[in-house]
Order: C-alpha cells, then structure tokens, then sequence
C-alpha cells in the first residue's frame, strides 16, 4: 500500500537550523528507504517565498505498521524538524 505523507516543519526560530543539521541523516534515510523499496517519491513542500517548510514522501509499506517503525529512526523526527505530520493512503490513478 502506498501513503502519502505532509509532513510540516517547526514555525519556531530554530526550526531551519534544525532541518539543515539533519538534512543530510534525512536523505541516507531516504536512500535506506530507496534500498529497502519502499521509496517512491520525496522532496520539499515550499512556501510563497520558495523556503522550506516541511516534506513530502510518497512511500510503499506492505503493512501500516512500518510507517510507524520508519518514524521511530526518521532523523527528521527524532530531531523534532517535523512539527505535524499527515499521512493517507494513496491510490495512484490509471488514466
């Protein structure tokens, strides 16, 4: 099953810093992911002005709880850059 995920970055002065100090943790996880096949799609969600102010990921998981074991060791949420975070199953249209 694959599941979209908004995940919004901290609005607290420190919150850029922080993204940037685990921006590089945040994409070996991604690679892992990519290893393991459970990464589709990623990148940044951007405010008006072109700043970062969260992610998105399309991911693939066979069950619902390994997007909870994949959020125990996110260096985005263990380093508390993530403030809310969404998540959806998604169906890709055919068309």
């Amino acid at each position: 099953m694959r599941y979209v995920i908004h995940a919004y970055d901290g609005t607290d002065p420190d919150a850029p810093a922080r993204r940037m100090a685990a921006r590089a943790a945040h994409f070996e996880g991604a690679r892992r992911l990519d290893a393991e096949g459970h990464f589709v799609l990623g990148g940044a969600l951007l405010d008006a002005q072109g700043q970062m102010i969260g992610s998105m990921l399309l991911l693939d998981f066979d069950q619902e709880s390994q997007i909870q074991e994949w959020l125990a060791w996110e260096p985005y949420c263990v380093q508390r850059v993530w403030d809310k975070i969404d998540i959806r199953p998604f169906l890709q249209a055919t068309i």
